[in-house]
């Protein structure tokens, strides 16, 4: 059992679906909400995939999550955006979380170890404008918490401005590599260091703007800027590449 950072415990799993089925390495593959309630959240960037005019689209965006809901935002005149009026927008969402390089005695058995988040839906645009200010808030908040009571709110024409997507998660799944190399036992004694080499996203020292007026001091959700923590809930065994799910 999980905590939900909004709703408090988090007991069951997401339903599988063909979509969510996976066709290869199924034992690192879980449908369970905490673990991919925490990777939407430590992830600071999504990628959104569509398809309009019979082309497929890929585009990065920021997003946020509210209890059993992603959010993401962007002009009224993006593709995506546009996309989406009336009946919604057939959408796959990925998060990709990269922990590690693995580094095998083989060139064959190199590797990564991830934790990746997929989600399927239809995305439909927020009309109600008090979900849509709180999707937007959230939004701000998923980037750097505490940011929203220091900032100014949006101006009407920038809402008017602004399309919020929502997505709710139903049809989704979580994939984790985890672990040393999987080394084919015939290459162990091999000469060649193996390995993992951990990769950490750690913030640097905040550059305050130019034109900033003396004696603003960087706020504490500033200075101490750190991303959630995925528990480790779940963790599969180590194969020979990082499937696609």
């Amino acid at each position: 059992m999980g905590e939900d950072r909004q709703n408090g415990p988090v007991t069951h799993l997401y339903p599988q679906t063909a979509r969510t089925s996976p066709t290869r390495e199924a034992d690192r593959v879980s449908y369970d909400r905490a673990t991919v309630h925490a990777v939407l959240d430590e992830a600071l960037v999504c990628h959104l995939g569509f398809v309009v005019q019979g082309r497929p689209v890929v585009l990065p965006h920021l997003h946020a999550r509210l209890g059993e809901v992603l959010y993401l935002h962007g002009s009224t005149g993006a593709r995506a955006m546009q996309a989406a009026r009336g009946d919604g927008l057939e959408v796959c969402v990925t998060v990709t979380l990269l922990d590690g390089l693995v580094l095998a005695r083989s060139a064959f058995n190199h590797s990564v170890n991830y934790r990746s988040v997929v989600v399927h839906g239809t995305a439909a645009v927020v009309q109600d404008p008090q979900e849509k200010a709180a999707a937007l808030a959230a939004l701000v908040e998923a980037v750097a918490p505490g940011r929203t009571g220091s900032t100014r709110p949006p101006s009407r024409s920038e809402l008017a401005a602004t399309t919020v997507l929502r997505l709710d998660l139903h049809e989704v799944s979580v994939k984790v590599r985890s672990g040393p190399p999987d080394d084919d036992p015939e290459d162990v004694g091999l000469p060649y260091w193996a390995g993992v080499l951990p990769l950490i996203t750690s913030p640097g020292t905040p550059q305050p703007d130019d034109d900033l007026p003396d004696g603003i001091a960087v706020p504490s959700h500033v200075s101490a800027w750190k991303r959630p923590v995925t528990p480790q809930t779940f963790l599969s065994g180590s194969s020979n590449d990082a499937a696609a799910q």
